[in-house]
């Protein structure tokens, strides 16, 4: 297997590699390594290990991943920069590498673009072994936020596998993306891929289809990294037409994208989006073009999977993981054939909200610890799109505020309150406030039971 991200972060870019552009600015290969040199020497000058890493821009953020990879730093990717959240990770930094300090207690080193820097040589690095790795943050099951470790070893494997698996659908493109970088998907499909095979990426965060339509326009060649929730809104967007300029590909991962959406995303550009399934811990599992409700999934050609005989659980053994072990992922299976299944469905309480991992227990850990709320339940509330449903037994003083002034200040104080971890997108949409929590003859609370609060608005 050709070492694809090995290769490129040990050669650096040409001199003439477009890196990035945006609609006023490019970043050429001398340029980036110019970037890359200056913050590796600032980055091995010193002697913290591990550096939070989080930009706006994807161009600075490949800047300062690269510099810490080659310095050999632990790299700390937080999945939001939420005051909270970065509280949370407190005690798994030492410093911080991004475009804002966000902590006042470790050394903070700016990434900024340096325009007047002389030129410079790509780092070198020995010995494999002493390249740096990442630690990215997941919800896991039990409320907590996971680690997960990223080695280079892994990423390179991946990076590689989507290089022969999509390459020859791919002419030399141009990658846009409405997903952020600080997430193993974005991370990978906008930043790791297009950089190891000389593929340049669109630095901002394309947030509206006029920006799509736009760049299309603009470039012959495009490749869209996307997600369920904002494919899902763009046919309705460009009024289900077809479009004169089209992407060459569309990827579409963090959730199940709606038949519905992937239809209609073929009306408008021609054909149906590729999706890929996977998680942090994993990275992508298989992929599928839907072509109806019972499109098989298909494995990517290294993956070896099985299913447990007691619940259908997914058995994975993958050269992205850690180790040659076999992981019990979280989904249920049917397995069609060696490398094809069909996904049956979840097994824990992790969901997916928007697109964006949720862990339920540690949205109501949280909940719980408002001096308004006694206990609350969360469900998920099926529709034409998924939203969280919260029923929420007060304590003594969130029932006087109650009484007082109704449910609309609670709703807002408690959405005020979850702000601190998560981000907007994934909170509650619906509030319940039962006297009581429902539960059955064993003390347990039931999710059958909590839906048929939200039955009646």
């Amino acid at each position: 297997m050709t070492q694809l991200l090995y290769t490129w972060l040990e050669q650096g870019p040409s001199a003439q590699q477009l890196i990035s552009f945006n609609h006023h600015d490019i970043v050429t290969g001398a340029l980036f390594t110019q970037q890359v040199q200056q913050l590796h020497q600032q980055l091995i000058a010193r002697s913290e290990q591990r550096w939070l890493l989080a930009a706006e821009a994807s161009d600075l953020f490949a800047i300062g991943l690269c510099a810490g990879l080659l310095a050999g730093k632990q790299l700390i990717l937080p999945a939001n920069t939420q005051p909270g959240s970065i509280a949370e990770l407190a005690q798994e930094f030492d410093g911080v590498l991004a475009d804002l300090p966000l902590s006042d207690s470790v050394p903070y080193l700016p990434l900024r673009k340096q325009v007047n820097s002389a030129p410079a040589t790509w780092p070198t690095v020995t010995d494999a072994a002493h390249y740096g790795e990442l630690l990215l943050f997941t919800s896991g099951s039990s409320g907590q936020a996971k680690a997960v470790r990223k080695t280079l070893r892994q990423l390179d494997a991946e990076v590689t596998v989507l290089e022969q698996t999509f390459a020859k659908h791919l002419p030399h493109c141009s990658v846009l993306a409405t997903v952020s970088h600080q997430h193993i998907y974005g991370l990978l499909f906008k930043i790791l891929w297009p950089l190891a095979a000389s593929r340049p990426f669109l630095s901002d965060l394309v947030e509206y289809p006029e920006t799509l339509g736009y760049y299309s326009a603009l470039f012959p060649n495009l490749c869209l990294i996307s997600s369920p929730a904002q494919l899902t809104r763009l046919p309705a967007a460009f009024n289900r037409e077809r479009q004169l300029h089209i992407p060459s590909l569309i990827f579409s991962s963090g959730g199940p994208l709606p038949l519905e959406a992937a239809q209609g995303i073929r009306q408008c550009f021609g054909s149906l989006p590729i999706e890929v399934y996977g998680s942090t811990e994993t990275g992508g599992i298989a992929y599928r073009r839907q072509h109806s409700a019972e499109t098989a999934w298909k494995a990517f050609a290294p993956m070896q999977i099985a299913r447990a005989a007691e619940d259908g659980a997914l058995l994975l053994t993958s050269p992205y993981l850690p180790d040659d072990q076999q992981l019990r992922c979280d989904d249920s299976i049917t397995l069609l054939g060696d490398d094809l299944f069909r996904l049956e469905g979840r097994l824990d309480r992790v969901v997916k909200i928007e697109e964006k991992r949720l862990s339920l227990v540690q949205m109501e850990n949280l909940l719980n610890r408002h001096p308004w709320v006694a206990q609350s339940y969360l469900v998920v509330l099926q529709g034409q799109r998924q939203q969280l449903g919260a029923a929420v037994e007060l304590s003594d003083a969130g029932k006087a505020e109650l009484a007082a002034n109704g449910k609309l200040p609670i709703n807002n104080a408690l959405k005020q309150h979850l702000l601190s971890q998560f981000e907007r997108v994934t909170l509650p949409r619906r509030w319940r406030y039962p006297a009581h929590l429902p539960h059955n003859a064993q003390g347990k609370l039931r999710p059958q039971d909590i839906l048929q609060l939200f039955d009646n608005d």
